[in-house]
């Protein structure tokens, strides 16, 4: 039996169509820091990238906290086509 998932309205809203891709590939407040990242997520709201929470900074969550409508993010690794909601704590392949 396959696990139904219940996805927020950000998430149910989301347009594959106007995702905001990644700039460069790199954290950009780790670049800043001198640190180094694990994986990296783009903010749908801004287009920010930032380092995921496997990372030692989690940037990433951390601009969610700092900025409450940025819920969204996808992932900025390679073949990988998820979306995230901070706020409902949603996921989403697409």
């Amino acid at each position: 039996m396959k696990l139904q998932v219940k996805i927020c309205d950000h998430l149910k809203s989301f347009d594959v169509a106007s995702i905001k891709e990644k700039t460069s590939y790199e954290c950009e407040e780790c670049i800043k820091a001198g640190d180094t990242w694990v994986h990296l997520r783009t903010c749908q709201e801004c287009g920010v990238t930032l380092c995921c929470d496997s990372s030692p900074n989690k940037h990433a969550s951390n601009h969610f906290k700092l900025h409450q409508n940025h819920s969204v993010i996808i992932s900025a690794e390679p073949n990988e086509h998820w979306a995230w909601c901070y706020e409902h704590k949603s996921f989403l392949e697409y």
